[in-house]
């Protein structure tokens, strides 16, 4: 196989994986500051929202956020762990 193809599909995995490293930060550092919100709901914070917002809606939208976010991890991952595969089995050959 062309050797910079190879090259260039690992260096697309590795970037990758960079990507899934920095998102799952991402969703890390949102976790906590959910936890922490919702510990202590501040009303500055339904001021942020608007009128009209309860604590149980926010919590509800939040949640909701939290789970396309991890949707969206799990598609990123899937493609990384692809790549990585495929350029595993391209320089074998």
């Amino acid at each position: 196989m062309d050797e910079i193809f190879i090259k260039k599909v690992r260096a697309a995995a590795v970037a990758g994986w960079w990507t899934v490293l920095i998102f799952y930060c991402i969703l890390m550092i949102q976790w906590l500051a959910y936890w922490l919100i919702m510990n202590r709901q501040p009303e500055g914070m339904l001021c942020l929202w608007g009128k009209g917002f309860t604590w149980a809606e926010i919590r509800t939208i939040w949640l909701w956020a939290m789970v396309a976010f991890k949707l969206c991890f799990g598609m990123i991952l899937f493609v990384v762990i692809w790549l990585t595969l495929w350029a595993r089995q391209l320089a074998k050959k």
